[in-house]
């Protein structure tokens, strides 16, 4: 075997190294560049998330906030009307998603459970008296959706979070949300502006269809 020959095949070695090198730095850049992408596509969705909970906070405190102490008329009994539970909420208000302020809306905010065992949560609106129903969700896939509702006595030596409203007398003085996903946890606390019986509005004979 001449020196040529050896020279020869000792550049062939040499060349496969290369392509080789080639091909493996080309594999790492290619994965870098993937979990870059992948990177970049959950921070988009993150915010986008933080986002659409932040818009939904927004609307919801704005709804509460303007809360009305209608009172309905109910089996001959006028009550506030007001209905609060862990899981649902509803309210008078005259704040509308659809249509900003337009007067009497009845909102209900009601947390769904999802088929992946995460919770939702769907909001209906209706202008008092009009068969208008209109609805969407607000969030989704989230952990954990609640709300609590903030009562104490005349005096204020007594005072707690309640996750059931039943006093049909008034309205809670707060409202709290609490929104979890994941290891985020998020709440909002909401005082309504009216709790007392002399801010009631009667509105008798109407009906409200659901």
């Amino acid at each position: 075997m001449s020196s040529n020959d050896f020279q020869k095949g000792f550049t062939l070695l040499e060349l496969l190294i290369s392509i080789a090198i080639i091909g493996l730095i080309v594999l790492i850049i290619t994965g870098a560049l993937r979990l870059a992408h992948r990177s970049v596509e959950s921070g988009e969705r993150k915010i986008e998330e933080i986002e659409r909970i932040r818009a939904t906070l927004g609307v919801i405190d704005a709804q509460v906030q303007s809360a009305l102490p209608l009172l309905q008329n109910g089996d001959g009994v006028e009550k506030p009307f007001f209905s609060g539970g862990g899981e649902s909420l509803s309210l008078a208000t005259n704040y509308s998603l659809w249509g900003g302020e337009k007067g009497y809306v009845i909102v209900t905010y009601e947390v769904e459970s999802e088929d992946n065992a995460k919770q939702a949560l769907h909001i209906t609106e209706q202008t008092y008296g009009i068969d208008n129903i209109q609805e969407t969700t607000l969030l989704q896939a989230c952990d954990e959706i609640r709300f609590f509702y903030f009562r104490h006595d005349m005096e204020g030596a007594n005072e707690e979070w309640l996750e059931d409203w039943t006093d049909e007398t008034k309205l809670p003085e707060k409202v709290m949300l609490v929104i979890r996903r994941g290891r985020t946890k998020t709440s909002l606390t909401m005082p309504l502006r009216v709790q007392g019986q002399d801010d009631w509005i009667s509105l008798q004979n109407t009906v409200v269809k659901k």
